[in-house]
């Protein structure tokens, strides 16, 4: 006979979550770092229930369901995904607010359980509040919908699934191939039966990260191209910093002399100053990598899923023979490009190949000409930090104060719009840790509940949370949370009125802007930029900002700007400096992204640039 506890379903779950831990490299650390959650009646007297009678997990309150699964998320990344947080809400809109977050955390691979609430098993009481009913079935609901943003889904019917459950809800979680959102969908009544449930269920189980090596011939293979090419790239993906291979890296590119490009995941991979390191690669990209992108005749991708940013859409790899080598732990993207697949741990094949590489180095002309470049590019990011604008300050001077007068062992965080872009080119990462961006799913609103999520997986870090206005209007509201909880967060909150990013987009398309300011109508009509003298919204994001609990610090020009990154250094709650920047002055491209202008248009200047765009499509490869 084994020995029992009886407990609810919701209680179980509680129980078997505190005694989950994952070990890689002999470091062993507790899995679940808390529990987000918002209550309604889908999960009260379940979930929240549980939580409040095992306070050993730690509840954490949230201000709305996207925002706690994108702070899950980006604690789990900071975590290098050895570590995770839960998320609770109510069924119906609680549940469906959370899928854009699941999004976010399986398009990146990131581990999130989610614990949304659901319409009642016996369903006798149906349809129930905020039950969406269905005329063909009666065995569907809301929840449903997370089914294709999920590594794994499950419906708890009844107390006694659960333990089947759990251990694929861990396998998915813990797998390097496998993390993204977990989602387990609890019945509100489920959440509350009770069951004898067994005791070894809650025993301390520690979850092993193995280092999965490559095949063997595969590895030869490599081996064989590495030393045949003559100009041969390294791009540094996001599995480089997950698999804590950056020190694996720099020994590799020392030996061999191979430059590298970062992704946007990747970057950090290489300290900026390495004279190796080209910065950011592809349409975000700097000049340096893409220019030896374009004569590489072999592309080491490691750890990068070769999103249409980091090839260009397909049009960066200009060599006629270039070869791919691809080191990922998932088969799926090691395939890519019909490279040499060494599919496994990015820190243990890096050793391996360094091992077997031994003595041999790239031609000095490759080497001697990405060293040029990266010297090259190093002067132009000084020119942009120096850039003095009047009457407003631009963003790439704003991002060279944070990044020479803020704290060097700080944080960034950032997702979407044109900060991204700024960022990748200019941003100079002292250590593995400092970049975090979402631009896997690029998500507007996620930078806040970022920033939380990193501040709460590495308390002792400043964090700087870089966010424009339209993002911060999307999802701002978890400054509550980090004023509650005492996770001091430092926001810079860039305002240009408007949608900088995409206003810049539709004017490279020829539509002016149209849509993308924030001003009044004029004559019934959205105003574009071209627009004389707009009438702006009076909107005082500073003020919204005081009124969440934030100390507010109120800039105004270039030295202004500078006295309040300083001044927040000292103050011990999250601040945000609210400052005014040029809406139209950024750093120019230096890739080219696939948007299509429209075919058929009576816009002249829509016409012109469906030409150009055509030309440059007839530039991407199939490879």
């Amino acid at each position: 006979m084994y020995s029992i506890t009886r407990l609810t379903t919701a209680q179980a779950l509680v129980r078997w979550m505190y005694a989950q831990f994952t070990e890689r490299d002999g470091r062993e650390q507790r899995f679940f770092g808390g529990c987000f959650g918002i209550f309604g009646h889908g999960n009260i007297s379940g979930m929240g229930q549980a939580l409040q009678q095992f306070p050993d997990l730690r509840y954490y309150q949230s201000r709305n369901e996207q925002a706690m699964v994108n702070s899950a998320a980006a604690f789990a990344k900071h975590s290098n995904r050895l570590r995770a947080l839960a998320c609770t809400s109510s069924i119906g809109p609680g549940a469906t607010n959370m899928i854009t977050g699941a999004a976010l955390a399986t398009v990146n691979r990131l581990p999130v359980l989610l614990l949304p609430g659901d319409i009642f098993a016996r369903r006798n009481v149906a349809p129930v509040l905020q039950q969406l009913e269905s005329e063909h079935s009666q065995d569907i609901s809301v929840n449903d919908c997370f089914k294709p943003v999920s590594r794994y889904w499950d419906r708890i019917n009844r107390p006694d699934q659960l333990i089947t459950a759990l251990p694929e809800v861990m396998r998915v979680l813990t797998s390097p191939v496998d993390a993204g959102a977990v989602t387990l969908c609890l019945p509100q009544d489920v959440q509350t039966e009770a069951l004898d449930y067994p005791t070894a269920l809650f025993e301390k189980r520690v979850w092993r990260i193995a280092r999965n090596r490559a095949d063997v011939a595969s590895l030869r293979e490599a081996i064989t191209l590495i030393r045949a090419a003559k100009r041969p790239l390294i791009i540094a993906g996001g599995g480089v910093r997950y698999s804590e291979a950056t020190e694996a890296l720099r020994t590799f590119v020392e030996g061999t002399g191979i430059p590298v490009g970062e992704t946007m995941a990747g970057k950090g991979s290489l300290r900026y100053d390495h004279p190796l390191c080209l910065g950011g690669i592809g349409v975000t990209g700097t000049p340096a990598a893409n220019a030896i992108a374009a004569d590489a005749d072999l592309v080491i991708g490691i750890g990068t899923r070769y999103s249409d940013f980091t090839t260009n859409s397909k049009t960066l790899f200009a060599h006629p023979n270039v070869r791919f080598v691809n080191i990922n732990v998932a088969e799926f993207d090691a395939a890519k490009h019909s490279g040499v697949m060494l599919v496994g741990d990015a820190r243990a094949a890096l050793e391996e190949l360094s091992a077997a590489l031994h003595g041999w180095r790239v031609d000095d002309a490759h080497r001697t000409r990405a060293l040029q470049l990266h010297g090259e590019w190093e002067s132009q990011v000084e020119g942009f930090y120096a850039v003095r604008n009047e009457p407003l300050p631009s963003q790439s001077e704003l991002i060279g104060a944070i990044n020479e007068l803020g704290d060097h062992d700080a944080v960034l965080v950032n997702a979407a719009g044109s900060l991204p872009g700024d960022l990748h080119k200019l941003w100079r990462a002292r250590h593995p840790s400092q970049y975090h961006l979402d631009y896997g799913f690029s998500t507007m609103g996620y930078e806040v509940a970022g920033g939380l999520g990193v501040k709460m997986a590495d308390p002792q870090r400043e964090v700087y949370v870089l966010v424009g206005d339209g993002s911060y209007l999307m999802l701002a509201q978890e400054i509550v949370t980090s004023v509650q909880e005492g996770f001091k967060l430092t926001v810079i909150l860039m305002d240009n009125h408007g949608y900088k990013s995409i206003g810049g987009l539709s004017r490279s398309l020829g539509q002016g802007g149209f849509g993308t300011r924030y001003t009044y109508p004029e004559d019934g009509r959205v105003t574009s930029d071209a627009a004389q003298d707009p009438r702006e919204l009076p909107v005082d994001l500073a003020t919204n900002a005081e009124s969440l609990g934030a100390h507010v610090i109120r800039a105004v020009g270039y030295e202004g700007f500078v006295d309040a990154l300083r001044a927040a250094r000292e103050i011990p709650r999250t601040t945000v400096i609210h400052i005014e920047n040029d809406r139209y002055v950024g750093v120019p491209g230096f890739g080219w992204w696939d948007v299509p202008p429209a075919e058929v248009s009576e816009m002249p200047e829509v016409q012109e640039k469906r030409v150009e765009w055509e030309k440059m499509r007839a530039q991407e490869k199939n490879y």
